[in-house]
């Protein structure tokens, strides 16, 4: 099957990038056991498709190493924020969308990797494209309204309460599309 470059395998079958092959075949037979067709609770045509696709890829080493060389560049595409420029004569606004847009990266790792949830500073700044020394304001804040806080490495990590401001956020207004796809 023909990789899609659009699905993240990794989301599929919700293992981390580093996850071990030990790893991704017991998630993958857990999932499959779960969402197969013939499952008369839980069986999904669908995502049992899905699940196995990414099974396929990621369990094979060649093909695994070629879909991690895309996949890196997709993600660091993915969180590049939308118009950088768009905002240069409103700072504030400019400043609350990047604290958002860090909290959603910081809310998708705790997710995705709950148990190595931090983010380095010089990994927002290669996924926002933003310099260090611009999101270290914005590090500040977010730490000071105790919505993250700074893990023994420097790393920053969500806290509960900004997985509450961040959910109550999108309850209360629509989301504005700050991230864009890859390939839109």
């Amino acid at each position: 099957m023909e990789q899609n470059s659009k699905v993240d395998y990794y989301e599929v079958l919700q293992v981390s990038p580093s996850a071990e092959p030990e790893t991704v075949h017991r998630v993958y037979r857990l999932l499959a056991q779960r969402f197969h067709p013939d499952n008369r609770e839980t069986g999904n045509e669908r995502r049992f498709n899905e699940i196995t696709e990414a099974y396929n890829t990621l369990s094979d080493p060649e093909r695994r190493a070629r879909y991690d060389q895309v996949h890196e560049q997709v993600q660091r595409d993915r969180w590049r924020l939308v118009d950088r420029g768009q905002d240069v004569d409103n700072d504030f606004v400019a400043e609350q969308r990047l604290r958002t847009v860090i909290l959603e990266i910081l809310y998708t790792k705790r997710r995705l990797e709950p148990n190595s949830p931090g983010i380095l500073p010089i990994e927002l700044e290669r996924m926002t494209g933003q310099a260090r020394e611009h999101l270290e304001f914005t590090a500040w804040y977010l730490v000071q309204k105790k919505l993250a806080l700074r893990g023994d490495n420097t790393a920053l990590v969500i806290t509960a309460d900004g997985v509450e401001h961040l959910e109550t956020t999108y309850q209360h207004s629509p989301p504005v599309p700050r991230l864009r796809a890859v390939n839109d």
